[in-house]
């Protein structure tokens, strides 16, 4: 079942109606990424502002699901001794079929009610659409038909649903309602058909010849002579020249079509009312009436009924033809809708309950999506109708901002002068118990607050990869721009927030002039932030004097969390301590891996030894660090940020710079171990899923600017290999190049200039025409002045002549030139992959096609079924196996 937008509320507020003191508590299942735990921070606010119990449990994969649903959902259910309840999961399990995942699709039990009711909210696609349409809880009637429940139509729930029998519901954050309507019709179809035996049908032997004279069921156009008993039971139900049977039917003529003995025959008549899908109605009853055998020879020819075996291969016809609908929804690819902390948002609003710390919560749980190449934003290369989705987002956050943060008429004022004029990025909050949320101009450099200016920019991934960052010319390319922006190595090496106060209010129109130098276009948000109503710009709150944070760092570093681990806090407090304030060369950056890099060996080393449970110590250390209370965990945890962000640039130029990227067929492809010389370290830090697939953007993005330069316009795909030596497997993660990335970089201007010229010369063309119309309306006005009753034989003439000029300005060149115009598709569209213009990766399906076809030994354990584990010794044949295949979404 799916719960529509518009009824967000429904479920929770009958939860808060129905909840007493003995109420078993609300399971929270919460993937580990930083958009579920906003999320989870989000719904875990609003139970305990509504006293309703709950349970947090962090789930890592398909394995810990497994394991929560034996030891804590099943023991729930009803027959299992238990009242029931309700399970949320947070961006977990949204791709299978969660009933048989949790255990709660017990065939021997039928439909009894298990009142165990799953809601599910996850930006995962595509859904698994037994989750969306088929986890209906219904109840058998004697005749064999259904009973829905009520409040249930096809799927969809309505204000008359009352939870409490059981299920799995979806929420649903538009995308069913705009753009699953032939999936639904497919698989509402496929429920309600009974069962066929297709192998029946294929050992009848060749085609039958339906009522209009094609053959059905066959690829070919060949038609096959009838056997023997094809013939017997043609001719059985034929008739002759006077309408008269030539041969009796058989007694089983009127049965209905065969089912599995699985399945009861409740359904023994299909017809085209109960479907969509066009074609006539037909009824399995080919008897004729009792009264016709004893009646005078009729005269008139009667139609022919279809046997039973024609109407098995429509049926079989029509099945197929739903089943590739789903097939070809499932082949899809995966993608990202709106992130779930949003939807979580859209909650609480509608239960009157947003606040400022839900809203932070909120802008955290969306800026992260970017970092793991889900990005809605329109600064990064995404389609238009994922632009426009996640323009829209932003857009709504950013006045929610300016509703629940007034600004101060005091600081009115001096933030116009200051802050919106010359785009000063604000460090300080205004007063000492100042708590609110700001709109920034943020640049696209990587925890600038907390780190130098000089080490925020060299370990920026959008920096990185359009200077060429892993070269000596990249290096003296960024040195070459901070000097063009009269900013020295010495200063620009001092920490940001100690830096001159004249260059940080200049930075920001130093940067807008001189970045578009280097191809730095999107560095910063748009100059004109009246026009554009800040669009581009980033969020930025503030806890007093103790500290202002964006919410790009907070989601950057707890990912950092999540990826890295805790343990390496305690070792290089001092290292996180000397970055701030104290002046560092630049040279320090690059040698990291010489001055500092003892240390964070150590430290690696420390996170595999004391903290192997990440699950758990992880998920809490990230969960505590999104209090809004206090930001001391938050800052804490700043050095484990910087330490992924300085292995990052390590490895990705170790992996570039030494040509370790191999170009195979259908792919490009990279393992990351100590022979590709990278560090042991290195290595066992990108044994984690989610910091590989950071890295693997990293040098996605870098590869893909290298190509545009190159003239290159598609995008390639990325896989991605990291070493994990105490399990012996390898960690491979798989981009999927449909997600933008790979786009002509170099010639963005290019196209926004040729949009534009375009666009003008479309809406010149379009004035021209408006004036041409507008001068024949007047010359006809006039005529028709002029012409008195003596000259009304000659005025049609005139007007068929200007009859005859009407269609004339509608066949115009200029329309022709503009609809060819139309026509046109824009030049990044050729980058999208699949249907409406959204981004998706295409290696979840090529992975679990390698592994059927090969049999290699591997783990598909992550909720992003692009990311697998290869058993060592069958890495090889798994990349040769999928290097034969077309990967690139």
């Amino acid at each position: 079942m799916y719960l529509p937008r518009t009824l967000l509320d429904h479920l929770y507020s009958y939860l808060l109606r129905t909840v007493h003191p003995l109420s078993p508590p609300v399971l929270v299942l919460v993937a580990l990424e930083p958009d579920a735990l906003c999320a989870c921070r989000i719904l875990t606010a609003l139970l305990r502002r509504d006293y309703i119990p709950h349970k947090i449990q962090p789930v890592a994969g398909y394995g810990d699901l497994a394991r929560v649903g034996d030891e804590l959902v099943q023991p729930m259910r009803i027959q299992e001794g238990g009242s029931g309840g309700v399970v949320v999961c947070l961006g977990v399990g949204g791709l299978i079929d969660l009933s048989a995942a949790l255990g709660l699709d017990n065939e021997e039990e039928g439909n009894t009610a298990h009142g165990v009711e799953v809601w599910v909210v996850d930006a995962r696609r595509p859904w698994n659409l037994e989750n969306v349409f088929g986890s209906l809880q219904s109840a058998r009637l004697e005749d064999g038909r259904e009973r829905r429940e009520a409040g249930v139509e096809q799927g969809k729930i309505s204000r008359d649903y009352r939870p409490g029998k059981g299920g799995v519901v979806v929420f649903d954050d538009g995308d069913i309602e705009e753009e699953l309507q032939a999936e639904k019709e497919a698989f509402l179809a496929l429920q309600d058909m009974p069962d066929v035996d297709e192998e029946e049908d294929d050992d009848d032997g060749g085609d039958t010849e339906s009522e209009d004279g094609n053959a059905d069921g066959l690829d070919s156009g060949t038609r096959k002579r009838k056997s023997w008993s094809d013939r017997e039971e043609d001719q059985s139900g034929s008739e002759d020249e006077d309408g008269r049977p030539t041969r009796r039917r058989r007694s089983n003529s009127s049965s209905p079509i065969p089912t599995s003995p699985s399945r009861p025959p409740r359904r023994g008549l299909l017809t085209s009312s109960q479907h969509t899908s066009s074609g006539p109605m037909f009824s399995l009853s080919a008897s004729p009436p009792s009264n016709q055998q004893s009646s005078a020879p009729i005269t008139t020819t009667t139609a022919k009924a279809p046997s039973a075996r024609t109407l098995r291969r429509r049926l079989l016809k029509l099945r197929r033809k739903h089943e590739n609908v789903l097939r070809a929804y499932y082949a899809l690819g995966t993608s990202y809708s709106e992130p779930i902390s949003s939807v979580l948002y859209s909650l609480a609003s509608e239960l009157g309950r947003e606040d400022n710390d839900l809203l932070w919560l909120t802008i955290v749980g969306v800026s992260s999506t970017d970092l793991y190449g889900r990005t809605m934003s329109p600064s990064v290369r995404a389609t238009s109708t994922r632009n426009e989705k996640g323009e829209r987002i932003n857009r709504i956050l950013r006045d929610e901002v300016r509703r629940l943060n007034p600004t101060p008429p005091a600081d009115l004022m001096r933030e116009r002068d200051i802050s919106s004029s010359t785009g000063v990025i604000p460090i300080y909050a205004r007063s000492p118990t100042d708590t609110s949320i700001r709109i920034s101009p943020e640049p696209r450099f990587l925890l600038i607050r907390h780190w130098s200016l000089y080490d925020s920019m060299l370990h920026s991934p959008y920096l990185a990869s359009r200077l060429h960052i892993w070269t000596d010319a990249g290096r003296r390319r960024l040195h070459k721009l901070l000097a063009k922006m009269g900013i020295s190595l010495k200063e620009a090496g001092v920490g940001y927030t100690h830096m001159d106060i004249d260059l940080k209010r200049g930075l920001r129109e130093r940067l807008l002039k001189f970045a578009p130098v280097y191809g730095l276009d999107g560095l910063v948000p748009d100059a004109d932030s009246s026009r554009s109503g800040h669009e581009g710009w980033g969020f930025v709150r503030c806890w007093g004097w103790k500290a202002c944070l964006s919410a790009v760092d907070v989601a950057i570093v707890v990912g950092a969390i999540l990826e890295v681990g805790t343990s390496l806090l305690d070792n290089t407090h001092s290292h996180f301590a000397s970055t701030h304030g104290l002046p560092t060369p630049p040279t320090s950056a690059a040698s990291s891996t010489d001055g500092d890099g003892a240390q964070e060996a150590e430290a690696a080393a420390a996170v595999a030894s004391k903290d192997p449970d990440y699950t758990t110590t992880r998920f809490y250390a990230a969960y505590d660090a999104l209090a809004s209370s206090s930001p001391t965990n938050i800052l804490a945890h700043i050095p484990t940020a910087q330490h992924l962000a300085r292995a990052i640039l390590r490895t990705g130029t170790a992996l570039i710079a030494k040509h370790q990227i191999r170009h195979l067929r259908a792919f490009r492809m990279a393992v990351v171990k100590e022979a590709a010389g990278v560090s042991a370290e290195d290595v066992r830090l990108f044994a984690h899923p989610g910091a590989l697939a950071k890295l693997a953007l990293w040098v996605a993005e870098g590869v893909a600017v290298l190509e545009g330069e190159r003239g290159k316009r598609k995008a390639e795909a990325l896989v991605l290999a990291s070493l994990d030596e105490g399990r012996g497997v390898y960690v491979v993660v798989g981009l999927g190049g449909g997600d933008g990335r790979g786009v002509d970089y170099g010639r963005e201007k290019e196209r926004s200039e040729k949009k534009a010229k375009k666009d003008a010369s479309k809406e010149a063309k379009r004035i021209e025409r408006e004036k041409k119309k507008a001068e024949r309306k007047r010359l006809r006005a006039q005529r028709r002045e002029k012409d008195d009753d003596a000259q009304d034989r000659e005025k049609p003439e005139d007007v068929d002549d200007d009859d005859d000029e009407e269609p004339e300005t509608e066949s115009d060149p200029d329309s022709d030139s503009s609809s060819d115009s139309d026509s046109d598709s824009d030049p990044d569209s050729s980058f999208t992959a699949t249907r409406k213009g959204v981004a998706r990766n295409n290696f979840g399906n090529a992975f679990q096609a390698v592994v059927a076809e090969t049999g290699a030994r591997v783990k598909v354990d992550s909720f992003e079924h692009c990311v697998v584990e290869v058993l060592k010794e069958d890495l090889a044949g798994f990349l040769e196996a999928l290097s034969l295949r077309s990967v690139v979404g």
